[in-house]
């Protein structure tokens, strides 16, 4: 007779027959780097995570380094916005500064930089604008040299994050030419147009300043489309594909497991952290338990990396563990 209880009697055999483990090396780690000196904001809306100019920088890194977490995900915050977003594809802009300064400082963290023109712009949209339409052919051109600078810079892998059609392609064709041949391609292939953002952009001041971004982020909706728009990726050249969000989303993330091979990386985003956070802080849920529940799960899913703002209390966890 079956009785699956067997396998559950202890936690040395529930640990011999587990399905999948959360690793310390999958985990990436965003981190937000702001134009000024002495800089170290507090982001209301996301408990523990701060805005860093790069002179303090070391602050978060030195707690980087010692939960052993080695990947991070940069994001930048200019002091100066204009319309074509050129703080992005500045090489002395603060995503650059901040490459610069942790290649040199911190040889051992592999630097994955994301690129868009949100964070730049006036307008808070992630492509040009003229007439209150987003353009995308002729964002290109700026999301590529956006890409090129961050190489430069000292990138390991560049994220773009815009959703602009074609614009992995576009990215591939300009690092090979400007000699970056090796340099992957992590696109955010399926990102959805999602209400669980509403914390980072408090974080990364990018809240668009008009309209909103559903006509080129993903209709919560669709999950068929979603495979579309990861295998034209990974036809134009990605070689990683982020699914974001991660948990109202787990779903798009076994389909696309299902359905391509290539290493799948969850986001976990900003709502999702402000969420688990805000509900620990009242007492209500166990947080430890609750956010290694949700990392299983993502990997459970088919996820191979997670991209998390609790990287570095997961990776404190599993040390404990071991």
């Amino acid at each position: 007779m079956d009785r699956m209880r067997r396998l559950r009697s202890s936690e040395a055999i529930r640990s011999m027959v587990r399905e999948n483990a959360v690793r310390t090396e999958e985990l990436i780690y965003p981190l937000f780097v702001e134009e000024g000196t002495n800089l170290k904001n507090p982001i209301a809306s996301m408990p523990g995570i701060f805005q860093y100019s790069v002179d303090r920088l070391s602050e978060e890194l030195e707690r980087v380094m010692a939960s052993g977490v080695r990947a991070l995900l940069l994001f930048g915050i200019p002091a100066h916005k204009d319309e074509v977003g050129s703080g992005a594809y500045d090489d002395n802009g603060i995503v650059q500064q901040a490459l610069r300064f942790i290649k040199k400082q911190y040889p051992e963290l592999l630097l994955i930089a994301d690129v868009c023109l949100c964070e730049y712009t006036s307008h808070g949209h992630c492509g040009l604008v003229a007439d209150g339409k987003i353009l995308n052919d002729e964002t290109l051109p700026l999301l590529t040299k956006t890409a090129v600078s961050y190489a430069k810079a000292g990138a390991d892998i560049i994220a773009p994050s815009d959703m602009m059609d074609k614009r992995v392609a576009a990215i591939r064709k300009g690092l090979d030419s400007a000699g970056f041949t090796e340099v992957p391609i992590m696109a955010y292939s399926a990102k959805f147009a999602s209400a669980y953002y509403s914390p980072f952009r408090d974080a990364a001041h990018s809240a668009p300043g008009f309209g909103d971004r559903r006509t080129y982020q993903m209709d919560p909706a669709n999950g068929r489309e979603a495979l579309r728009e990861v295998e034209e990726d990974i036809q134009e050249g990605a070689d990683l594909i982020i699914s974001k969000p991660a948990m109202a989303y787990m779903d798009i993330i076994r389909e696309t497991a299902n359905h391509f091979n290539i290493p799948i990386v969850a986001y976990n985003v900003s709502g999702e952290y402000a969420m688990v956070k805000a509900a620990a802080q009242n007492g209500w849920i166990d947080e430890k338990k609750i956010v290694m529940e949700n990392m299983v799960g993502f990997k459970r899913a088919g996820a191979k990396m997670i991209i998390t703002y609790h990287a570095l209390d997961v990776a404190n966890w599993l040390r404990e563990l071991n």
